[in-house]
């Protein structure tokens, strides 16, 4: 559809990613309240987009993706980085790994001690209990029905029954189930792929279902260039279309739905922001904010690599005939490996007992890194390799979001300042020793031999400092630029409205004080199905819990 100058809705959400398509299905659901949610993307009706394999195809492709980059960073030998950020209806949620991961549920009790009322993990189960239709059933963890599916990653291609053995050798626990009773150790990881074997995101799950209805209007395409105020109070949002700059009306609210770079760079081209920032780019204060674009949090990676001493990765379902025939398999049946992500294990533990909760994410990868397609006699196979993501949960450091220009297409200054805290650093060192003692455990030990990266002869401090330094990347996490919870500078209270001004609210993953300890996407929905219940002034009751999480 198409909008033009003078049309109004009761509510506008600006950014149909993860959250936005939540936020705008749920509010939709009331037929006296009309919804328009604009993407600055196009439809997500790609085969990339729906093969959970080809995200390692769609991921990189700027027709999806936004492409932002880092500016240099100050302790990561001046490098600048990329930032894969979804331009397309579902957002990141349509191009990520598709890996469910809600955290631990300390991180969300953290939350409610900063002063997030009402964001406690007694108060959040329920909303991943809504959104959920689990694999395993209705429990007092999981939900059933719900529109985001969620099921295990299952291969006999993948190696598991060797990393879950591994773990008892090497010291770790176990556990059937991260989001359960027990929220830490190896488990079989888990993704938001329906039982046809499509990829679930926020725009299949919900905004796809919601269509038909008469009081949702949908626009891609639609660059938010501001949001519009009469004094303090939000009155619309201002957006490029072929015939110039429209302004279309919000009766109610604006919803800021763009994520942890695009709310902070659109609420200071508006005027919501730190004030010298802004007038330092000629633009008029509406309100002195000095949280925005501040505190963002990032999960920093490093990765492993050891040589395979058997032919045994995936490697082998990467030739050209087998790809044909599974992609084939996948499209008339939905199974096989093109249906799945390439995970032996999720490991999430701690490299200390000092720490109250997990501290380390392993992605356990049965492939290389830079694995590409061969044919035999036509493209020579590469060496079969072990690949180890290791993801920091709970990172000191914190970065910022910053304007370039006052001009809407220029994108925002983003500096992640990873590595700035020495804390980051030796938990890192500390990941990389875990990691290793790992992997030189039976019977993943008889499996991996030479370790290339960084290789066992960077052993100090020091020449691990310089590694971390040299090849440290970010799994995609960007959070908290607009957080609730931080005193003087929260941007948004607990109900999510922007401090300081009127009709408006940020609902995206901008707003969670910190990262929670896993992987995003699950949590930002979550936080966008309670964000919809408290703009409709309505709310699940709190999840009755025994011990730690009671309170």
């Amino acid at each position: 559809m198409a909008t033009g100058s003078g049309e109004a809705f009761d509510y506008i959400v600006v950014g149909g990613g993860s959250a936005g398509c939540v936020v705008a299905a749920r509010l939709s659901e009331d037929p006296k309240s009309n919804v328009l949610l604009l993407e600055a993307g196009g439809k997500d009706d790609h085969i990339f987009l729906k093969m959970p394999l080809a995200f390692l195809k769609a991921m990189p492709d700027p027709r999806f993706n936004w492409t932002y980059w880092t500016e240099e960073e100050p302790h990561l030998d001046g490098r600048r980085m990329p930032l894969p950020r979804g331009r397309v209806m579902g957002g990141s949620g349509s191009i990520n790994g598709m890996f469910a991961m809600r955290g631990h549920p300390l991180d969300y009790d953290q939350w409610g001690q900063m002063g997030a009322r009402g964001w406690s993990y007694a108060d959040v189960l329920p909303y991943f209990r809504k959104m959920e239709d689990s694999w395993r059933g209705e429990s007092q963890y999981h939900g059933k029905g719900g529109p985001v599916a969620v099921r295990p990653i299952d291969s006999p291609f993948l190696l598991h029954k060797e990393m879950m053995a591994t773990a008892k050798a090497a010291g770790f626990d176990t556990t059937d189930d991260l989001a359960g009773a027990k929220p830490e150790g190896f488990a079989r990881g888990e993704q938001t792929v329906d039982a046809k074997g499509r990829r679930v995101s926020a725009s299949t799950a919900y905004i796809k279902p919601a269509m038909g209805r008469p009081n949702l209007a949908v626009q891609s395409g639609a660059l938010a260039r501001r949001v519009v105020f009469e004094g303090k109070k939000c009155v619309g949002v201002e957006i490029d279309t072929p015939a110039g700059p429209t302004v279309i009306r919000a009766n109610r609210e604006v919803i800021l739905s763009g994520g942890s770079y695009n709310s902070p760079h659109l609420l200071m081209l508006s005027g919501v922001g730190p004030a010298e920032h802004l007038k330092s780019h000629g633009i008029d204060v509406v309100h002195d904010s000095q949280g925005v674009g501040r505190n963002l949090q990032e999960h920093p990676c490093v990765s492993l690599e050891w040589d395979a001493t058997q032919r045994v990765t995936f490697l082998n379902q990467l030739r050209w005939d087998k790809i044909a025939l599974n992609s084939l398999r996948w499209m008339l049946t939905g199974s096989g490996p093109m249906a799945t992500q390439v995970n032996s294990c999720n490991v999430v533990v701690r490299t200390s007992d000092k720490y109250d909760r997990p501290d380390l994410q392993i992605m356990v990868n049965p492939i290389r890194f830079d694995a590409q397609t061969w044919f035999p006699g036509i493209k020579k196979e590469q060496e079969h390799v072990f690949w180890a993501g290791l993801v920091q949960l709970h990172p000191e450091s914190r970065g910022w979001v910053e304007l370039k220009s006052a001009d809407p297409r220029d994108v925002a200054a983003v500096t992640l300042n990873i590595m700035a805290e020495e804390a980051d650093l030796a938990q890192m060192r500390d990941a990389i020793r875990t990691a290793r003692r790992i992997y030189r455990t039976e019977p993943m030990g008889s499996l991996t031999g030479r370790e290339r990266t960084p290789g066992a002869q960077v052993e100090s401090d020091e020449e691990l400092n310089a590694f971390i330094r040299a090849t440290c990347y970010v799994a995609q996490h960007p959070t908290s630029t607009c957080a609730m919870g931080m005193g003087e500078r929260s941007v948004v209270d607990s109900d999510l409205k922007v401090i300081g001004v009127e009709g408006l609210r940020v609902v995206d993953c901008s707003v969670m004080p910190t990262v929670p300890g896993g992987n995003t996407n699950l949590p930002v929905m979550m936080l966008a199905e309670k964000a919809a219940d408290i703009i409709k002034g309505q709310s699940l009751p709190r999840a009755e819990l025994a011990g730690e999480h009671a309170a």
